[in-house]
């Protein structure tokens, strides 16, 4: 999509449709309504007036231009609700809205004023953002009935605004909209397209593009290291395991000296459950268990457009969990990276078998801070529906830096404590088993297991379980794939510069 910004003149754009933003409540009084309203012959009035919109978030009124009066066929007004409270995520989502009717009108350019815009720059990026990741759908491999339809060229209108700075918010939300999108094109392949092999090969050939070092590691490089609790995952597959390494350098590290996060995704490409079967009813939904590696591939890939000050590792455990004459049993002991053994009671619960020896692989390349992200139990789907990410940790001070990072991008998290629960995860026969007792506090369980591969490093995790993905399209955005925590963990890390 081609982007460009503009600081006046906005009814003038050459575009097919202007649309900009009204809060709750709010009357035609400023001049820059007023002007749209006569352009509309008072339209904009009208509606407002007769309660038709009442500028309720995603609310959407399409009006006509008088004739003559306008370059644009359309003006859209999106309902941005109270004016006290519209944020950057508000106004992304805005755009968003935006941007998909203007699609579903079968127009290809718009000008969007998000009005209000105290950083200039974090408004056009979020509003270039919205527009990119609106137009994301599940459609990829349909040969009939695809929406071809496309918005090809957006623009951004904040009056006086520098035009570096529309340029340097065109540029950021490009990188960030452009990256959730690769996220949720990874989480919406098919598993006999999206291998452990081909994520590697992908995850290689994005590194070249954008800059990143990529390092990928083989089954029997792992084996040498001892990593048998990812690789117990994987015995019951064709498919070979593989830990894929990102890695980002800036020219110049403003950070506390020796300090280096890593980012750890879960990546199950299919998860039948392995000898632990699931049901056949839902199973597809399955290919979505490598969507914790897919927000590391998103989040470097926008690491290393944004270039912050700051190191950064991505890891990316991936494996294909299925059943078969070598398959892990329950019952089965396996001894991960760190030395400690691991009783496998469930091999359905192998996505922290997985995380286990991925994260001491992180502490071992010489990270001081981890953070996972895996759509890891149903239990936190229960207990928090698809709003908030459940999050859990070793060290509050940590934990509430994400939960703050994810506030000012509007991603919720919710803490669930560890402590007090350590006997959930205890084995009588190993130093641990991977599942907790009688299914109670199945997600701290999840938790508590990861924890034990954790030696010195702060640490965080993230059940994504519940907000990986929607279930129903909204106003800004199709079904399927959220590509959530991406904002998050990179005002994580601008943060940390």
């Amino acid at each position: 999509m081609k982007s460009r910004g503009i600081n006046k003149n906005f009814t003038g754009t050459k575009v097919d449709a202007l649309a900009t933003v009204v809060f709750k409540d709010e009357k035609v009084s400023d001049e820059f309504l007023k002007e749209l309203d006569d352009l509309t012959s008072g339209q904009i009035s009208s509606i407002i007036d007769s309660k038709e919109f009442k500028g309720e978030k995603g609310e959407v009124a399409i009006l006509r231009f008088s004739a003559d009066k306008g370059k644009a066929n359309r003006l859209l007004i999106i309902g941005g609700g109270e004016e006290e409270k519209f944020g950057s995520s508000d106004i992304a989502i805005a755009s968003g809205t935006a941007a998909r009717k203007v699609r579903d009108l079968g127009l290809k350019s718009y000008v969007f004023a998000p009005r209000k815009a105290d950083d200039a720059v974090d408004a056009a990026a979020s509003s270039f953002q919205g527009a990119i990741t609106s137009q994301f759908e599940l459609d990829k491999y349909r040969t009939v009935d695809k929406n071809d339809k496309e918005v090809t060229s957006f623009v951004i209108y904040i009056a006086d605004a520098k035009p570096t700075e529309l340029k340097n918010g065109l540029s950021r939300g490009e990188a960030i909209g452009e990256s959730m999108n690769v996220t949720r094109d990874l989480a919406n392949e098919p598993p006999n397209i999206l291998t452990p092999t081909e994520i590697a090969n992908r995850a290689k050939k994005m590194a070249k593009e954008v800059g990143l070092k990529c390092e990928v590691l083989t089954e029997a490089q792992m084996k040498k290291l001892g990593m048998n609790s990812l690789l117990s995952v994987s015995l019951g597959s064709e498919q070979p395991a593989k830990l894929v390494i990102f890695k980002y350098t800036p020219k110049k590290n403003t950070g506390k000296k020796g300090e280096l996060l890593a980012l750890v995704g879960k990546g199950v490409m299919f998860d039948t459950g392995g000898i632990s079967l699931k049901p056949g009813e839902n199973m597809d939904a399955m290919k979505y268990d490598m969507s914790g590696a897919a927000t590391v591939f998103g989040t470097m890939r926008a690491i290393a457009l944004l270039k912050p000050s700051i190191p950064v590792m991505g890891v990316m455990g991936c494996v294909e969990n299925m059943p078969d004459g070598k398959a892990s049993r329950p019952s089965d002991v396996v001894t991960a990276m760190n030395g400690k053994t691991i009783e496998i009671l469930n091999t359905d619960a192998e996505g922290r078998l997985v995380l286990a020896d991925a994260v001491a692989y992180a502490e071992k390349k010489g990270a001081t801070h981890i953070v996972d992200m895996a759509t890891l139990t149903g239990a936190v789907v229960i207990a928090l529906g698809n709003r908030n990410t459940g999050i859990m940790g070793n060290d509050d001070d940590f934990v509430n830096e994400v939960i703050e990072a994810g506030k000012e991008v509007d991603e919720g998290f919710w803490q669930l404590p560890l402590k007090g629960y350590e006997s959930e995860v205890k084995s009588d026969i190993a130093d641990v088993k991977n599942i907790g007792t009688k299914r109670r506090a199945g997600t701290i369980a999840g938790g508590l297991f990861i924890q034990e591969f954790i030696d010195k490093a702060k640490w965080a995790h993230l059940d994504i379980a519940g907000t990986a993905w929607s279930d129903s399209p909204k106003g800004h955005q199709a079904k399927g794939p959220t590509g959530v925590a991406i904002r998050t963990l990179l005002n994580l890390v601008e943060k940390s510069q």
